[in-house]
């Protein structure tokens, strides 16, 4: 298990921060990849689309500029997250972009296609596809992703039903590859539990949502703040697929949070003719269980610099018990 040669040395926490509908923007890209975790957008977040051209375009140019100034402390890459199903009338015209702009980073979501793994490899590129289960996974890397990133229970947005461990254990039982794992990941010490059950990376998305640059109502970043785990619902009501919502915004919707209708997954739409769902997204706010650990707004350097002292302070405390383990082994040995 190793990290990709273009992550190698670039990442100040193995952090992937995920593509977040709506809420992932330049400025948030920007400030991740400065502060040293990978930052990541949806292609579709650019509306139209032709403002995806002027977002990669500033994304590569600011991040360039600070490698130019920071050579000491240089930028992550980015990420552009790709939804690949059949709905999405504009996976062509958003691949034809990131695959001009060398994109270092792909995030494939909703199933996997050959076609979009190999633009990405023709410029040297990598691919790293999300799934909520083994079956999928196999398929992902038999179509030639590069990576895979693991949506357990808990993840914000679209997101699995499995524990992680499970989920965990029966991929690494077959692939060695780069893996990054998703699912109520929001601080220092979860992270560094990632890697313990075998994760090379971890995939951080609600905190993001918190942030001065997050693109988010202040009246979203502030019911992130103040919900815990229990206030998040699994359903898959909004788009076919099942994900993780605030309650809150349920209930104020006229919805009953028991009993919410079962959508018709066929119905599924992620091209410009979805725009009724984004309404809907912004009506029906997407949040993980891990929000229990967000204690404020702050700007995403400020999140991922408390991040890392967590995972310093994580490994330290770990390492005080290993050693103390050992010694009590040896002891009754």
């Amino acid at each position: 298990m190793s990290l990709p040669s273009l992550l190698q040395d670039r990442l100040r926490l193995p952090v992937i921060g995920s593509p977040l509908f709506i809420v992932s923007s330049p400025e948030l890209v920007i400030a991740q990849c400065k502060a040293g975790i990978v930052g990541s957008f949806p292609a579709l977040n650019a509306r139209p689309a032709s403002l995806l051209e002027e977002w990669l375009h500033r994304i590569t140019e600011e991040l360039a500029t600070w490698d130019r100034d920071h050579p000491e402390m240089p930028s992550a890459p980015f990420a552009v997250n790709h939804i690949v199903h059949k709905t999405n009338d504009r996976l062509e015209h958003d691949l034809e972009a990131t695959t001009r702009w060398k994109v270092p980073m792909i995030i494939t979501s909703l199933g996997a296609r050959e076609d979009v793994n190999a633009a990405a490899h023709s410029y040297g590129g990598i691919v790293m596809h999300d799934v909520i289960n083994n079956r999928f996974a196999q398929k992902a890397i038999e179509k030639g992703a590069d990576g895979l990133i693991l949506v357990a229970a808990g993840a914000g947005g679209h997101a699995g039903a499995l524990s992680p461990f499970a989920l965990v254990q029966e991929v690494r039982a077959w692939f060695d590859g780069p893996v990054a794992l998703s699912g109520a990941i929001a601080n220092g010490y979860s992270i560094l539990a990632a890697q313990a059950m075998g994760a090379d990376l971890a995939y951080v998305g609600s905190r993001f949502i918190a942030t001065d640059e997050g693109n988010a109502i202040d009246e979203y970043k502030q019911m992130i703040v103040d919900c815990s785990a229990n206030d998040i619902v699994y359903s898959n009501m909004i788009t076919g697929v099942h994900g993780n919502y605030l309650k809150p915004t349920m209930v104020r919707a006229g919805l009953d949070p028991d009993n919410l209708p079962v959508a018709d997954p066929s119905r599924m739409n992620f091209g410009d003719g979805g725009l009724n769902r984004a309404k809907a997204w912004k009506d029906i706010w997407g949040c993980g269980q891990g929000i229990g650990a967000v204690r404020s707004v702050r700007s995403a350097g400020e999140v991922v610099a408390e991040m890392a002292e967590q995972y310093a302070a994580a490994k330290a405390a770990l390492a005080a018990k290993t050693t103390g383990a050992s010694r009590r082994t040896l002891a009754f040995g």
